[in-house]
């Protein structure tokens, strides 16, 4: 469900906790579970699936059947409870189970649709009390407590007691853990290359710092350099460089002002590593494919949406009512983010970085991502890529235009393997900004296939061509905002940028002067569009820039194109150098975007261009300092990459990477890029946590937090595309 601020259509979202409104007035605590301690029998709880609850001991009990898919294929309940919005709520349970057993621990509506408020899963053993708070969202007198049992191919045990819901209690206070004081890029710097670390300090002086071994022996020392209130987080902080030291080493740390910094490395591979790790996310990402245990152990799946049940599948999708009168196959493809719909606009973006990253850095070409299509003679991220090309190109109509998106009919919760999603699927309808998507993608394509497969070189081209004079012939096919129901709405009226970026990739690819004027007329090609977000899925004017500059052709006036890329990077590194902690990112008003990490990622992209172009070490230096951020040196101490640093984010949102909800299931793939602070925290979960957060401590490491911790394949693009470029630097 991934939206970016600016286009925001909220959906009702069927999974995850809490508030939005601040709270009311506590009123004395009152108990809505009736007969929680089964002193009375069982009633009012009830079960399904053949179950019955026996009391033992004073405590319900039942023998859960085996051979269920699904956690709620087996459930003990009690209905008609009582929720009021904003209201605080403790929930509390003791539970028992045959060891290594989960239990989805659930407060929601008993009704459709089935809304889950709050959620936990614990898993179970010997006898435990479970105690949580959350702060309701909604109202209703049909409310339910629900311990959703099922899901195991063999039969088990499970006893509750004391079943407790408790209203009107005081909310607790989130205060996120943000370890060391000192924050430092927690996976590591190039023995070359600037090396910054940030303290948090209330000193207004400078202060003593030591670079020490793993041993603890000091190898460098200095002092720092104080730089007041820093306005993205809030804090009083210094700076701290030690670049001076140069040998390659692993395992140091820094100290001063009393506190020693996570461990980091000088000289590590690990952005080798990264590289092919921000790549692989694509394959567990693929719809309309098995998912091998062998090729990713942990992460096999089924394939999802292959017209096989509960699946209503994907190969002959319908329009939604009204929109056309047939049917598309349109299996295959990336899952977009975190839910089950696959959009043309962010699958566009996604694959031009793609691309790039192939065609600007060489060796991409040689990068092993174990996936099927290894082995044959084409380079892996272009057998990934063309997973979703073929996806893309699958999307379009009959009339040359193409449908924005495809998704479920309604919001479906968490967690959800795709395979099991039971949701109809429809067509939503065409747009111009898809249209010029699959213009650009398709066009782009065709001049890097060429080499390995002719054929679908001249088809895709085909394709981008058709697609091109389609947009041209339909100019104003705007995606409604109010399209956000079963999936994000992708919203975009603005298409100049579109028009601009797919003109420009048919040029670079067929050098034919028509496009070559399109180009030229077109407003985007003077102004400066290195703005606060270099681009994204709805700004791809930069996009078209940084091709047009790097890769070789005959536009007149091309010099102009590269300065003005050169003078966006310089834009940018003029804000990293006011950023304390070193980030080529300031929004205005301290208002963090949605995807703010991809933000950040992108803008560097702009900088490692300019290093192409013009060789200069600031730009070079600009680049790797801008990565600190990503990898820890940031107010939260968090590195936002998945298995990289001591501290990671691992819960984003997902309905299949949900280990947090379900521990049957794995967490996000090393390598995922966490969404990152977002001021508007959107989602309940963060609303509830995060209210009156300040700029980058708008961020909570949680499945429920789409709207700063989702992932997605464009979030994810960014951070292949900038790692390509940093792992041939070292």
């Amino acid at each position: 469900m991934h939206l970016w601020e600016r286009s925001l259509k909220v959906a009702t979202i069927t999974v995850l906790v809490v508030a939005g409104a601040a709270a009311p007035a506590h009123a004395e605590e009152v108990e809505q579970v009736v007969n929680g301690g089964f002193d009375n029998g069982a009633d009012p709880f009830w079960t399904n699936a053949g179950m019955t609850i026996a009391l033992a001991d004073g405590r319900a009990c039942v023998d859960v059947p085996g051979g269920t898919t699904n956690r709620w294929d087996a459930v003990v309940g009690q209905n008609d409870v009582d929720l009021v919005a904003g209201e605080t709520y403790r929930f509390s349970f003791e539970a028992s189970g045959d060891a290594g057993h989960v239990v989805r621990a659930v407060t929601g509506l008993a009704v459709s649709p089935y809304d889950t408020y709050f959620e936990q899963s614990p898993v179970l053993g010997d006898w435990q009390h479970y105690e949580y708070t959350f702060t309701a969202n909604a109202s209703t007198a049909q409310g339910q407590v629900a311990f959703q049992v099922g899901g195991s191919p063999d039969p088990w045990r499970f006893c509750v007691d004391n079943v407790s819901l408790v209203g009107g209690v005081p909310p607790e206070v989130y205060e996120p853990d943000t370890g060391p004081r000192v924050r430092v890029n927690q996976v590591g710097y190039l023995p070359d290359g600037p090396k910054g670390a940030t303290l948090v300090t209330t000193s207004t002086t400078a202060l003593p710092w030591e670079l020490r071994s793993a041993s603890g022996r000091t190898v460098a020392r200095g002092a720092t350099a104080p730089r007041g209130i820093d306005a993205s987080s809030g804090q009083n902080v210094h700076t701290i460089d030690f670049s001076r030291f140069t040998k390659r080493a692993q395992d140091l740390t820094l100290v001063a002002d009393g506190e020693t910094s996570r461990p980091f490395d000088v000289g590590s591979s690990a952005y080798e590593r990264l590289r092919t790790d921000a790549l692989k996310l694509y394959y567990t990402q693929r719809s309309g494919i098995e998912i091998r245990d062998d090729l990713r152990p942990g992460y096999a799946r089924p394939a999802g949406h292959v017209d096989v049940a509960p699946n209503k599948g994907d190969g002959a999708v319908p329009c939604q009512p009204g929109v056309c009168d047939y049917t598309l196959d349109v299996r295959g493809g990336w899952y977009d983010a975190g839910d089950h719909g696959k959009y043309v606009v962010n699958g566009g973006i996604s694959v031009w970085e793609l691309l790039a990253e192939y065609e600007h850095n060489r060796g991409s070409r040689k990068v092993n991502l174990t996936i099927p299509e290894s082995g044959d003679r084409v380079p892996d991220i272009l057998d990934e890529a063309r997973w979703e090309l073929e996806f893309l190109l699958s999307m379009q109509a009959p009339t040359g235009l193409v449908h924005h998106k495809i998704h479920d009919q309604a919001w479906t919760g968490l967690p959800l393997l795709p395979h099991l999603d039971p949701q109809p699927r429809e067509l939503h309808p065409v747009s111009t900004a898809a249209t010029l998507n699959v213009a650009a993608t398709a066009a782009h394509a065709a001049r890097l296939y060429k080499p390995y497969d002719k054929a679908f070189a001249a088809r895709a081209l085909a394709a981008a061509r058709t697609a091109y004079d389609a947009a041209k012939a339909n100019p104003a096919l705007y995606a409604p905002a109010s399209d956000g129901v079963g999936g994000g709405a992708y919203n975009d009226d603005k298409v100049t940028d579109e028009f601009y970026w797919a003109a420009a990739e048919l040029y670079l690819t067929t050098g034919e002067k028509k496009y070559a004027a399109d180009i030229l007329a077109s407003p985007e090609h003077t102004a400066d569009v290195f703005g606060q977000v270099a681009f994204d899925w709805a700004v791809t004017a930069a996009a078209a820039k940084i091709d047009l500059a790097l890769v070789p052709n005959r536009l007149p006036g091309l010099s102009a194109v590269k300065n003005q890329v050169v003078k966006g990077a310089d834009e940018y590194l003029a804000i990293q150098r006011q950023h304390p902690y070193g980030v080529a990112y300031a929004p205005a008003g301290n208002v963090w975007d949605w995807g703010s990490s991809s933000v950040i990622a992108n803008n560097l992209v702009v900088v490692a261009a300019a290093h192409r172009l013009t060789g200069k070490d600031r730009y070079r230096n600009g680049l790797l300092t801008g990565l600190d951020f990503l990898f820890g040196r940031n107010a939260l101490n968090i590195s936002y990459v998945t298995g990289y640093g001591e501290v990671a984010a691992q819960n984003q949102h997902s309905r299949w990477y949900a280990a947090q909800l379900d521990p049957s299931l794995p967490h996000p793939p090393a390598g995922t890029l966490a969404g990152g602070p977002n001021s508007s925290i959107q989602d309940p979960v963060a609303q509830s946590k995060l209210k009156g957060c300040t700029g980058q401590f708008c961020y909570i490491d949680d499945i429920g937090s789409w709207a700063t911790n989702e992932l997605t394949i464009n979030w994810n693009a960014a951070l292949a595309h900038l790692i390509g470029y940093v792992a041939e630097l070292d």
